[in-house]
């Protein structure tokens, strides 16, 4: 498979990827570290919303790059027009448990961006080039279930480009 080979080679020019000026050190190195972003589409007065989900990205183009279902709230958050998220970096385990939530994320360094709906089936071949290097026990279970979805419109590729750090390491709600 031509991704394989050429993940390497991807990630470390995903990892020199230019950052938006207002990242810092620590937001950036997480960004090209980290095996996890957790999103939070924000609503139209600025507030978070109730989705914090932790979920697999590729650090490209200077971009958090996700793909979901359409069905997921990043995604239906999106298509109506609410373009702003709020990113957390860093791994800290499931948001959503059994009875509680898992707050832990909001000590990683963060920072808001825009999301961008992208249609670029080259975007898509990057990423999952990348997932294979970052996840390689998972990404054969769900690869295809993502480029079929992709195709089929089931599936929504996702660019967070940072615009700004959040006040703070785990900035509150608002």
């Amino acid at each position: 498979m031509a991704g394989l080979a050429l993940a390497p080679a991807m990630l470390a020019r995903a990892q020199k990827a230019p950052a938006p000026a207002a990242l810092d050190a620590k937001l950036l190195a997480a960004f090209t570290k980290s095996p996890y972003v957790y999103v939070c589409p924000l609503l139209a007065n600025g507030a978070e919303s109730s989705c914090h989900g932790e979920v697999w990205f590729g650090w490209l183009g200077g971009a958090a790059v996700v793909i979901t279902a359409t069905t997921t709230w990043k995604a239906r958050s999106l298509a109506r027009g609410l373009e702003q998220a709020r990113i957390w970096v860093g791994d800290h385990g499931r948001w959503k448990q059994m009875l509680t939530r898992n707050e832990g994320f909001r000590a990683a360094p963060s920072c808001l961006a825009h999301a961008e709906r992208s249609k670029d089936a080259k975007l898509l071949d990057e990423l999952l080039a990348l997932y294979d290097v970052k996840y390689p026990k998972e990404i054969a279970n769900w690869r295809e279930k993502m480029r079929a979805g992709f195709a089929d419109g089931s599936r929504v590729l996702i660019r967070y480009v940072p615009e700004a750090p959040a006040k703070g390491a785990g900035a509150a709600r608002t």
